[in-house]
């Protein structure tokens, strides 16, 4: 009894040092399953900031009756910057995210009507059959078609007349976009954008779908986009779009008698459409070290109960001269309402590392009798049937 009582000390010391010896490694251990959780987690997240800058100095030949000598900037390269992420759900499904906002570096304002992520800002799922997307994206003209405006990626500038055929790289608000996986070459995928308009589901709604496909050197994409009563940032300005003086029929600017100044009338309130539908086509292959690429759009308006319907055919090369240096050259032919227009366009770039070039381009267009000649919706409208531009930039992206 008596060393027992003796030990009782020693024994709770050593019970209470085994005690916490076991809590110690308890909480070892769940720090440790934490940690592992943690990164876990981050191996199976990401978060991607990126962007491009694109600036320079741009030469007009004739913009209003004088040339101009202009700072521009996301010509070339549309400037932005987003963050992207994806998160891994398990069983091939992962969550994913982007925001994109668009700029001008010139003055730091935003650009895509003022919007915060006008580019781009949606949410949705990806899995083994594709991906489901929620927000305002690019429709399946830009996914399917972009890539082969050669004359665009010529010069900034090139878009095809007005963008009535949205080979522009846009948009869809407010939409529901489904892309699938690619099938032996093959993808497809179709979009709806709601009006959001209490009581009339229609007005202000568009629709999208496209496919493409790609073979070794061979690839091929098509198209079609609608809009309904087309508003906001891609309302029509005739004049301002294609230097037009008449547009269905009605005039689209008032001239001065005395002074010949030009007034456009839909400067401020946009000329009313009820339907914009464009169809497109493109395709392109490569041989060796260059890559020919050439597209068709068919473009119909409906305004006033009429229709007129646009034509663009154009081709080119991109010549990959070296790692360093690229060239790149289109045509592009525009026939519209009894009008048509010519384009050259032509771009050499320059790589100083795998992010950032810099660049020279220019363009030339001749536009039919009594049209003043505007390259692509981006200038004040020639005095004349003539326009043309060159152009010095850089871009660096990141």
């Amino acid at each position: 009894m008596f060393l027992c009582a003796a030990f009782q000390p020693y024994r709770k010391a050593r019970e209470t040092y085994t005690m916490k010896k076991v809590k110690a490694a308890a909480l070892t251990g769940i720090a440790l399953a934490v940690a592992s959780l943690s990164t876990q987690s981050h191996a199976q997240s990401s978060v991607t900031l990126y962007g491009i800058l694109d600036a320079g100095v741009t030469y007009v030949s004739n913009a209003g009756g004088s040339h101009q000598v202009k700072f521009d900037d996301g010509i070339s390269y549309s400037n932005r910057w987003g963050i992207k992420g994806t998160e891994d759900l398990g069983g091939g499904l992962k969550a994913i995210f982007t925001l994109e906002s668009g700029f001008h570096i010139g003055n730091g304002q935003l650009t895509n009507g003022g919007s915060l992520f006008g580019r781009q800002a949606y949410v949705g799922l990806q899995s083994d059959w594709g991906t489901l997307t929620f927000g305002n994206q690019s429709d399946m003209t830009q996914d399917m078609v972009y890539t082969y405006n050669i004359s665009a990626w010529a010069s900034g500038y090139a878009i095809n007349q007005g963008d009535f055929d949205r080979m522009n790289g846009d948009h869809l608000p407010n939409s529901v976009k489904f892309t699938s996986n690619t099938y032996g070459g093959f993808q497809f995928g179709g979009m709806y954008s709601f009006s959001n308009t209490p009581g009339d589901f229609h007005t202000g709604s568009a629709w999208s779908v496209g496919a493409q496909y790609q073979n070794g050197n061979f690839s091929m994409g098509t198209a079609y986009t609608q809009l309904n009563n087309p508003s906001g940032i891609y309302a029509f300005d005739p004049y301002a779009m294609i230097g037009t003086h008449t547009f269905f029929g009605k005039p689209t600017v008032s001239v001065d008698p005395a002074t010949g100044a030009v007034t456009d009338l839909y400067a401020s309130n946009p000329f009313p459409v009820d339907k914009q539908g464009a169809f497109g086509v493109g395709a392109s292959y490569v041989v060796g070290p260059v890559t020919l690429s050439g597209d068709f759009t068919y473009t119909q308006i409906k305004a006033f109960g009429q229709s007129e319907h646009m034509q663009v055919a154009e081709g080119g090369a991109n010549w990959q001269i070296n790692p360093a240096v690229s060239l790149i050259g289109g045509y592009q032919y525009t026939h519209f309402d009894g009008n048509h227009w010519n384009m050259i366009s032509a771009g050499l770039h320059y790589l100083l590392s795998k992010r950032t070039d810099i660049y020279l381009s220019g363009d030339w267009l001749k536009a039919s009798q009594g049209v003043d000649a505007v390259i692509g919706y981006s200038f004040t409208p020639s005095s004349s049937t003539n326009q043309a531009d060159v152009r010095i930039g850089m871009r660096h992206s990141f």
